[in-house]
């Protein structure tokens, strides 16, 4: 509880992480937030975003390439964020790299994504790998709320480990539609434009 507190109030100390609810509004629906990903300090700024009773329920998922590399990192994800690891590397034994994310969907938890699968260097993100559309699919009673995080590319970008202090945004968007019969290309594109339709 204590590092979640501190992490919460550094962040905001340093950069805002004001929320901006645009189209949805805050309810404990259980959902699937998707956000662009320039910067490690993404999980923790749309985390912090969230009202206190939807952090308690919503977890971050990290890659476990980074976050799960060292004790310090580890801890920090785990403990502080309440984090689920994922292998980026599909398993060599065939195991589904989604499984930890299905687990958590089936306890009733909600998760932040970044589809794009790891940080870009633009304001607007890349190409969304397809494990959103998977979960979309085996889940269609979870909301997705598309989100921009606003400024963090230039707060900390990749390469650098320092956070320039600057006000950044996290912007919520309305509940991506679904559409029955919806390709995998066109829900991904659909659910990228949702998100870069959010930057100002």
């Amino acid at each position: 509880m204590w590092l979640s507190t501190l992490l919460i109030g550094s962040v905001r100390a340093l950069l805002g992480a004001s929320a901006h609810w645009e189209g949805s509004a805050p309810t404990l629906a259980q959902r699937i937030y998707f956000a662009n990903h320039t910067s490690h300090i993404d999980t923790i700024a749309l985390w912090s975003a969230l009202p206190a009773p939807l952090r308690e329920r919503t977890r971050p998922v990290a890659a476990a390439d980074y976050w799960g590399v060292d004790p310090v990192r580890r801890y920090i994800a785990l403990s502080g964020l309440n984090a689920v690891l994922i292998d980026r590397a599909r398993a060599e034994d065939g195991a589904d790299p989604l499984a930890p994310l299905q687990e958590a969907l089936s306890a009733g938890q909600s998760l932040i994504l970044f589809p794009e699968g790891t940080r870009g260097t633009e304001a607007s993100p890349g190409p969304f790998k397809s494990g959103l559309y998977h979960l979309a699919q085996r889940h269609p009673e979870i909301e997705l709320i598309p989100v921009y995080l606003e400024n963090l590319h230039r707060s900390l970008p990749k390469g650098t480990f320092f956070p320039v202090p600057l006000i950044c945004t996290v912007r919520f968007g309305a509940p991506l539609k679904r559409f029955g019969g919806e390709e995998k290309p066109m829900f991904l594109d659909r659910a990228r434009d949702a998100v870069v339709a959010l930057a100002r």
